[in-house]
């Protein structure tokens, strides 16, 4: 492998910064995700605020994704190859992997969050994960409002050629419809 230079690797990655997820916000409804779990009255996609909801504190996103009374998980694997980082830069660079989601409850129904986000080997086995303890939303407790779950990976080694980013939830009250946890603006970036 060869080595890079510090600027040129600068370079490259800030080229190269962007959002790696695809429709991370329900504008072209499911495209670009795969349905891992599809429960209750399945998923849906609804325009913000939403019925019992808040403002979204970005006021580009009009959209998100709403759970149901059973689980309902949706991922996407990212090919980091595939974006444009060469193996080179990802074994010897290891550039960082930052990952954000938000997500909010209704007002008026509790409900379960969930995520899990791995680095990938070229055979697609984990080399490093994040999966934060589901996150229970209470009306009570919570105002509702969004909040943002960020992580970023560093030092994970060479090999990494995936990202696997899946997350959903459901409600805690087994309401029929969608009144479970709601998700948008997710995103992957790998930073300079």
């Amino acid at each position: 492998m060869s080595e890079l230079s510090e600027e040129m690797v600068a370079e490259l990655l800030s080229l190269e910064k962007r959002n790696l997820i695809k429709n991370p916000h329900g504008a072209e409804q499911f495209e670009g995700w795969e349905i891992t779990e599809n429960g209750g009255s399945q998923w849906r996609v609804e325009e913000l605020p939403g019925d019992c909801g808040k403002e979204f504190p970005d006021e580009t996103v009009q959209s998100y994704f709403a759970t149901s009374f059973e689980l309902c998980l949706k991922k996407q694997v990212l090919d980091l190859r595939a974006e444009g980082y060469s193996e080179d830069l990802l074994d010897t660079v290891q550039p960082k992997i930052t990952v954000q989601d938000w997500y909010a409850g209704r007002s008026d129904c509790g409900c379960i969050y969930q995520l899990s986000v791995s680095l990938l080997n070229e055979s697609q086995e984990t080399v490093q994960d994040f999966k934060p303890d589901p996150v229970s939303l209470e009306p009570e407790n919570s105002d509702c409002s969004w909040s943002q779950v960020t992580h970023t990976f560093e030092g994970y080694g060479p090999g990494v050629r995936f990202v696997s980013f899946e997350h959903g939830g459901q409600d805690s009250k087994y309401w029929d419809g969608w009144f479970g946890v709601r998700v948008t603006n997710s995103s992957v970036e790998v930073q300079p």
